[in-house]
């Protein structure tokens, strides 16, 4: 049986570096999108997916946007999402779990809390 894998939204390529630097330096398969459309895009030829890491803050699609498609997309409506955002003000973890993802977290990321919830979710 194929490794789940972890799919990294997010436009800035900085991010998905480091990111995708730590899961595969833990063993953990990734891939990446780099705007919401693209990662809808994958998500529908990609059926190894077992958590996605969502930016919020991206140009034209945003990631409550993206959130919200994907919930929308039957195949994907219970995937694990965890909202990856600079957005770290009061309020900021409600409306993402508001919106759907199913977990936040916020940058600069803690590695060892980022591994513990992706692990989590791909361990179902």
């Amino acid at each position: 049986m194929e490794q789940k894998k972890v799919l990294i939204i997010d436009d800035d390529a900085r991010n998905i570096f480091a990111l995708k630097a730590v899961l595969r330096s833990r063993g953990i398969s990734c891939i990446s999108a780099s705007s919401g459309a693209e990662g809808l895009e994958l998500l529908a030829g990609e059926h190894q997916v077992g958590v996605v890491l969502m930016d919020i803050m991206m140009p034209d699609m945003d990631g409550y946007e993206t959130i919200a498609a994907l919930r929308a997309q039957a195949p994907n409506s219970r995937l694990p999402i965890i909202a990856v955002t600079a957005q770290a003000m009061v309020g900021d973890r409600e409306k993402c779990l508001q919106a759907g993802a199913d977990n936040y977290i916020s940058k600069p990321v803690d590695v060892d809390v980022l591994l513990s919830q992706i692990q989590q979710y791909l361990a179902d």
